[in-house]
């Protein structure tokens, strides 16, 4: 949607805040299954709940089109169906990697396992510019809606919630991961009291909402910020899109590298925890400082790369953090926290179009650094890398 934007605005004749609008109303339904989605993966396992999701948003983005053709309150109406699909995700695989994945080996688990989503925004951002050129922009997608069929016929037939469960295992393998890994039964009841009087819980939840406004606004709004204040066209724009991602995917696995290096050299889960997010809130930050100060394209890409590189980072930081402090409700714990990363998105993408429409970007990109900064904080002053919930 961030490249077939730009060619749909044009033809429905959209504004900058009707655009923040259709980007943010993704964000509607996300925000409306995170909690839900990890209570589900919890309590009746990861593989059926992220199939199922699967599914779900692969329809949704199929329909897009013809949503769009009918109005914009439908067209409103499918991308926050889409966001009700995609929203169980997260909390799903975290769920699974609970159970699969020792504490020696999170971090780079986990940063391996998202570094897939940026690698499909990377093949999402390279092709949607020859889609939209050849075929219209409505051919993006179909293409896209219809690659989830095929992922789910080979996840049905490969995916298991468990090693328990995973009838290709070899008993020494099998042995292995769940003498070393955290894996639990499905869990009967959730001691929401408990969980929510946890400071290092609060810790989470307001440092994912600090960390998600300026990855949302990113996500969504990078392609216009090219077209609009680089003079990128459309195909520039797609595939300039592409570096911070591709960027992404690369530091992702080089930070968890480091942080399961770093805990198998004795250092504290707590302090890797807080060393690896705090390079994913400053160095983000420090970088969109820069780029009101840059005087060429070539070094806005590099900025906005910069930015994006150290941002992901997190993955062995908060994202990490809640199969440190709860494993056997780290579902529900990163539904938790991710609604509060959703509600930043869903607040940071419509108020981007207004600012837009009354500021400039120099604006978007303070209220960012702000919230870094303060997530900062937060996030020294409260998180804990220690088990607190059994």
């Amino acid at each position: 949607m961030s490249i077939a934007i730009l060619p749909m605005s044009a033809e429905y004749g959209w504004n900058p805040t009707t655009v923040g609008l259709i980007q943010s109303s993704f964000f509607w339904g996300y925000l409306l299954t995170q909690i839900a989605g990890g209570i589900w993966a919890d309590t009746l396992g990861g593989k059926a709940v992220l199939g199922f999701a699967v599914v779900w948003w692969s329809i949704a983005t199929a329909l897009t089109p013809v949503a769009a053709k009918l109005g914009l309150p439908f067209l409103l109406v499918t991308r926050a169906f889409m966001g009700i699909g995609e929203g169980v995700a997260m909390p799903a695989m975290n769920n699974m990697l609970s159970k699969w994945v020792p504490v020696s080996e999170r971090s780079r688990s986990l940063a391996l396992v998202y570094s897939g989503m940026y690698l499909g925004s990377v093949t999402g951002l390279a092709f949607s510019p020859y889609l939209i050129h050849t075929y219209g922009w409505p051919s993006v997608f179909y293409s896209f809606g219809s690659l989830g069929t095929v992922w789910f016929a080979v996840w049905l037939s490969k995916a298991s919630n468990s090693p328990l469960e995973d009838p290709s295992l070899r008993p020494a393998e099998k042995k292995l991961i769940l003498s070393s890994s955290l894996s639990k039964e499905p869990i009967k009841s959730i001691p929401w009291k408990l969980i929510l009087s946890k400071a290092p819980v609060w810790a989470l939840i307001v440092s994912h909402f600090c960390h998600n406004w300026g990855t949302f606004i990113i996500l969504t709004w990078m392609p216009t910020y090219y077209h609009q204040v680089l003079k990128f066209n459309l195909s520039d724009s797609g595939m300039l899109c592409v570096v911070p991602w591709l960027t992404m995917a690369i530091s992702a696995n080089f930070g968890g590298w480091i942080a399961d290096t770093l805990v198998s050299k004795g250092y504290s889960v707590t302090t890797v925890r807080k060393i690896m997010q705090t390079v994913g809130f400053l160095g983000p930050a420090f970088f969109l400082t820069q780029l009101s100060h840059v005087d060429s394209p070539a070094m806005a890409v590099l900025c906005m790369s910069c930015s994006q590189g150290t941002d992901a980072f997190s993955q062995s930081g908060l994202y990490s953090n809640h199969q440190d402090i709860a494993p056997r409700y780290s579902g529900i714990l990163l539904g938790l926290s991710n609604t509060a990363g959703v509600l930043a998105g869903v607040l940071g993408t419509a108020a981007t179009g207004y600012i837009l429409q009354h500021g400039s970007w120099d604006n978007v990109f303070e209220v960012s650094v702000g919230l870094y900064l303060v997530g900062t904080v937060v996030w020294n002053l409260f998180s804990t890398g220690e088990k607190i919930l059994d």
